[in-house]
């Protein structure tokens, strides 16, 4: 039974520093990428500037919608080349109310406000997309949160981008936390997506050609959506799920960091854990709808992305438990693994290259290379890391269910301040 026991705890140990390496060369490329885009001058507009059909699915977002509209339409695109398509999606607060108003004030300006019920809309972002979709007029399509602020520029820089690279079938830009001092889980979560974009994103676009829509402040060619049959109202994650089918369809996605928004985080537990289960079951759907794709050598294009959902949906999951689980158990002298004798350095050495790579990262970013978010870092491995454990187990778990049960996807509200 031991020798078992300590032949999972290496394969698992294995795992974890298998993904950690990934990740390493991840931020190396990413830092890489970074270098090289300080170095290239910021893209321009075409001649002809194309027209933009914003979107902005909405439900309950009534707190957060007046300062959303006004910096989308305070953007430095020529006004007269894009239009503002709020859908306000089953709403059962004031949101109707206030985009009335909104619409009375910037009467001069393309913004129009769709309202669903529940039998036209309330099933989800994804449905809420599709039906602003209908009524967009542009061949550029951008996406934005409600809760978004972005700077003036993002727009332009966004679609000078997509418009300099046929190649290109979207462009994604950098997400900020507006909120990120006000409390410790808001700390945490700014430094994970200042991590994640140069990372994950800028990583992956450097060594692959890869980046994921992150569900906000990107813009998409509308002949992309429309090949695609638009968004997938299944999917939870529906940014993931358009990423991959921009890459069947043999188009990139690029990540422009100049094209900068600033958005609300959760700032309480009970709101991040509902956020990030849905991320979780979101992404789990994604995985599994696409997973035959590793077997068709037309598709290995994205076959890294594949492998690399899976391994921290799966791999790294079932290893950071398994790990876990002996921790608890050796300390609670109720097993004694031969492999905890050599275990201690090798985790110490873990946490000080996952403190070194997060930091290298958040250097890219003017005010964050502080010593109190050094202390963040460190914290967020014993921390934080392990609250993503309890939210993946209880996602997968959930998503489990759903299916079991033929449930269907909803409209996940994140609670707005």
């Amino acid at each position: 039974m031991i020798s078992i026991l300590s032949s999972l705890l290496f394969v698992a140990i294995i795992a974890i520093w298998g993904i950690l390496i990934v990740n390493l060369v991840l931020t190396i490329a990413g830092y890489y990428y970074y270098l090289n885009w300080c170095r290239t001058a910021p893209p321009t507009l075409p001649a002809k500037v194309p027209f933009v059909s914003i979107l902005v699915p909405a439900h309950n977002e009534g707190k957060v919608l007046l300062k959303t509209v006004q910096a989308l339409l305070k953007f430095d695109y020529p006004q007269e080349r894009y239009e503002l398509i709020v859908i306000n999606d089953n709403s059962s607060d004031d949101s109707a109310a206030l985009l009335t108003r909104m619409q009375s004030v910037y009467q001069n300006r393309n913004f129009q406000v769709i309202n669903t019920n529940a039998q036209t809309g309330g099933k989800g972002k994804s449905n809420a997309l599709n039906i602003g979709l209908q009524q967009a007029k542009g061949d550029v399509i951008a996406v934005y949160d409600a809760d978004n602020t972005p700077a003036a520029s993002a727009l332009r820089y966004l679609v000078a981008t997509l418009m300099q690279n046929a190649q290109l079938g979207a462009v994604i830009g950098k997400f900020r936390t507006r909120n990120r001092n006000v409390t410790m889980l808001t700390r945490f979560i700014n430094i994970e997506t200042l991590a994640f974009q140069w990372m994950a994103q800028a990583g992956r676009r450097q060594l692959f050609k890869l980046c994921t829509i992150p569900g906000t402040n990107y813009v998409i060619h509308r002949h992309v959506l429309e090949t695609v049959g638009g968004w997938d109202v299944k999917a939870l994650a529906e940014d993931t799920e358009i990423s991959f089918q921009v890459y069947r369809l043999g188009k990139q996605i690029t990540f422009q960091p100049l094209a900068v928004t600033w958005e609300q985080e959760p700032q309480t537990l009970d709101v991040w854990f509902h956020q990030r289960t849905r991320w979780v079951k979101g992404n789990i759907y994604v995985i599994l709808k696409n997973l035959g794709l590793l077997f068709r050598p037309a598709a290995r294009v994205i076959w890294f992305d594949l492998l690399y959902f899976m391994s921290t949906y799966f791999l790294l999951l079932f290893a950071l438990v398994f790990s876990d689980i002996i921790f608890v158990l050796s300390v609670a002298n109720m097993v004694h693994i031969t492999l905890q004798d050599y275990s201690g350095t090798v985790w110490l050495f873990a946490i000080l290259l996952f403190i070194l790579s997060t930091f290298v990262t958040i250097t890219t970013e003017k005010g964050e290379m502080t010593i109190d978010n050094l202390g963040i870092i460190g914290l967020m491995y014993f921390i934080y890391s392990q609250m993503w454990l309890a939210v993946a187990i209880y996602g997968m778990v959930g998503y489990i269910r759903e299916q079991i049960f033929h449930q269907q996807a909803k409209w996940y509200k994140t609670k707005r301040y």
